[in-house]
Parts: C-alpha cells; structure tokens; sequence
C-alpha cells in the first residue's frame, strides 16, 4: 500500500474513532441529563403528596365539627370553603385566640360548616376537601384534618386537594385508611353537607367566611379583637 493511502487510512481510523467517542461522551450526558429530570420529577410528585405543617392539638372537647361546651352562653356558627383564602387567614391567625381565649374557658361552642359562597363551593376541590373532613371527623379528627387543609391550600383548583392528597393527609393524622377510604368513596356525608348548604343559603350567607355569633351574621376574617368585641357582646347579652 502507498505511503500516502496508508497516512490517509490512519487518519480516518483516527477520525472515526473521535467521532465514536463524542458519541459515547454525548449519550453518556443525555443519560445524566434524564437521570437527573427523573430525580426531579419524582421529588416534585413526593413534595406535592406530602402534607405541609403539622396540625396542632388544641381542640378543647372536640366532638365531629364542633368544639367547646355544648352549654356555653356563646355559639358560634363558621361558614367557610376549603380554598377561600380569607378564610385560611382566619384559620391560621385568628381562630387559635378565640378557641384559647373562649372555647377552653368553656364560654364558647364553635362549629365549622364547610360552606361556598353562596351555596356554591369554589370548585369540584372544596366539595372533595369537604367529604374528606367530615370522613375525618367519623373518627373525631376533623379538626386536626381542617388545619392540613388549610395549611395546605396555595391556590382554587390548582390540585391542592386531589384525590391522592386528600388521602396522604388522612394518613398523616393517623386514620383508618380503609374506614376513610370507604367513607370518601361512598360519599357517606353527602347529606349532612347538603344540610348545612341549605342551612346557609336560609341565612343568607353569600360570602366566605361568615359567621352566625348567638345568632347574629358576620362577615369577613376580621382581625381577632373584632371578634373579641362581638363574643363580649353576646355574653353581655347572655348576663355572663
């Protein structure tokens, strides 16, 4: 073979054998890169199942969707839907005063309705957070699963509430996973719901969230010394 075939076939050896290995060089980083995504997207699936913030204990005599002292002079009655913002706010910043301040000293009785403005929840995801809190409250735990909800709210409809995080937040509290899931699918509070959705649009209660004190509608999440001042009220008015 000539000198110059033989320099020429060397060269495209060479030459093919760079190119095999840029080859092998750019697979090898379209494999990390997939790797990585996969890693990623599989983290972002567990952080969206996973509850955020622990729910408290401080539900004095707890019983279904009510606390307190059945007896108390005061009774107030909340209308609220799982994704009002505003009634997040008043769940995080205002009924943690009232439920130490009131309903442990036994003055008074606080129910939550899950309620949407105007009879008409914010999204097919309130009415599915609703069904799973009162399948929480069965087990007594309704308050304990209100607090995750709204903990866990970012945005209406934007699956805060699927399905699947309902269920990781019933497993976070701890209950009968088989009762819940039976409960949810069944959809055995469906009148009870209905009931109080009657019950609101009687009163006339067309925003969230409301409040029926000993009677008397008010709406809003006001700051907490307004409700401090409407309680009073009522247990003047009551001769407490």
């Amino acid at each position: 073979m000539p000198k110059s075939q033989e320099t020429l076939t060397k060269r495209q050896k060479i030459k093919q054998e760079r190119l095999k290995k840029q080859k092998r060089q750019r697979l090898i980083t379209i494999l990390v890169v997939i790797c990585v995504a996969i890693v990623v997207v599989g983290l972002m699936i567990y952080s969206s199942l996973v509850p955020k913030g622990k729910s408290s204990s401080n539900y004095p005599n707890a019983q279904f969707n009510a606390m307190g002292d059945p007896n108390a002079p005061v009774k107030i009655e909340e209308y609220s839907d799982f994704q009002c913002p505003y009634c997040q706010m008043f769940s995080q910043q205002t009924e943690g005063l009232i439920v130490e301040n009131y309903v442990a000293t036994g003055k008074v009785y606080f129910v939550f309705n899950p309620y949407g403005p105007g009879g008409q929840y914010i999204g097919p995801e309130s009415e599915a957070a609703a069904k799973a809190a009162f399948c929480a409250g069965s087990e007594n735990k309704f308050w304990e699963y209100k607090e995750l909800l709204y903990n866990n709210l970012t945005g209406e409809n934007v699956g805060d509430f699927t399905e699947e995080r309902l269920k990781a937040f019933a497993e976070e509290i701890g209950l009968d996973m088989e009762r819940f899931n039976t409960c949810y699918a069944e959809n055995q509070y469906a009148k009870e719901l209905q009931e109080i959705n009657t019950t609101g649009m009687d009163a006339g209660i067309d925003a969230t969230p409301s409040f029926l004190i000993n009677g008397k509608l008010i709406v809003g999440a006001l700051p907490y010394e307004e409700f401090e001042k409407e309680i009073e009220a009522a247990l003047a008015a009551a001769g407490q």
